[in-house]
């Protein structure tokens, strides 16, 4: 549970049966839902990957680099849902920045990144545009700046995750969103724009919301960075 304010002014989270949330019409409250628990294939194999990530940080990674992931967390904030810069763990940043690594298939020069980075930020990527969604191939055209960090070198890449086609008046969409595949980054860099084919089927007219987040060959991941475009 999150609270801005004096005498909880802004609130965002769950305690017990309640969850406070806030829109344009300011703050209210709902009953908690409870989502079922998955099992598909896919997100067990994303649960195993992470519960790995968790033992390897405890019993391969040394206590040094333990320590250099802690520097790296204590320099690095991330701004919550309330806009409030704050700190997350040793823990919380070696799974940020590994987790999409093994789901992309980004292996340079190992799966795991087991050395922090020693630049203190996050990776800065030029938001991405749609310039196509084509229903007949389900196949998107991302147009991107090849001069970024990620697309100059391998074992970069720019990540593409596509959310279930919504109607078309639909412009907000939280998720969830599935990976749907990357552009590696190369001594020489990827021209744009480049095709995706959606992780969801679309026709004519549906709504794709896309997400896109950059990593970079020392392991720092960008913030998201979502845009939607309708099938054509």
């Amino acid at each position: 549970m999150l609270i801005k304010g004096l005498l909880a002014t802004e609130m965002s989270g769950s305690i017990a049966g309640i969850t406070a949330s806030h829109n344009r019409g300011g703050q209210y409250f709902r009953a908690r839902a409870i989502p079922v628990n998955p099992s598909s294939t896919r997100q067990q194999a994303i649960r195993g990957a992470l519960a790995a990530l968790v033992v390897r940080f405890a019993q391969t990674l040394t206590a040094l680099q333990r320590d250099a992931w802690d520097v790296y967390a204590k320099n690095v904030l991330v701004t919550d849902k309330l806009g409030a810069q704050r700190q997350r763990t040793a823990l919380n940043w070696y799974i940020a920045c590994n987790s999409p690594r093994i789901q992309s298939g980004v292996i340079l020069p190992t799966v795991y990144i087991d050395n922090a980075p020693t630049v203190f930020t996050m990776s800065a990527l030029t938001p991405p545009t749609i310039v196509s969604a084509t229903a007949a191939t389900e196949v998107l055209s991302i147009a991107f700046t090849n001069t970024d960090e990620w697309a100059i070198a391998v074992g970069g890449a720019l990540l593409v995750y596509t959310g279930i086609p919504q109607s078309a008046a639909v412009l907000s969409y939280k998720g969830p969103y599935r990976y749907a595949g990357k552009i590696p980054g190369a001594v020489v860099p990827p021209t744009s724009p480049l095709p995706i084919t959606s992780s969801w089927p679309f026709a004519v007219g549906n709504r794709i919301h896309c997400q896109f987040r950059s990593i970079n060959i020392d392991g720092r991941i960008s913030a998201s960075f979502r845009l939607s475009a309708l099938g054509v």
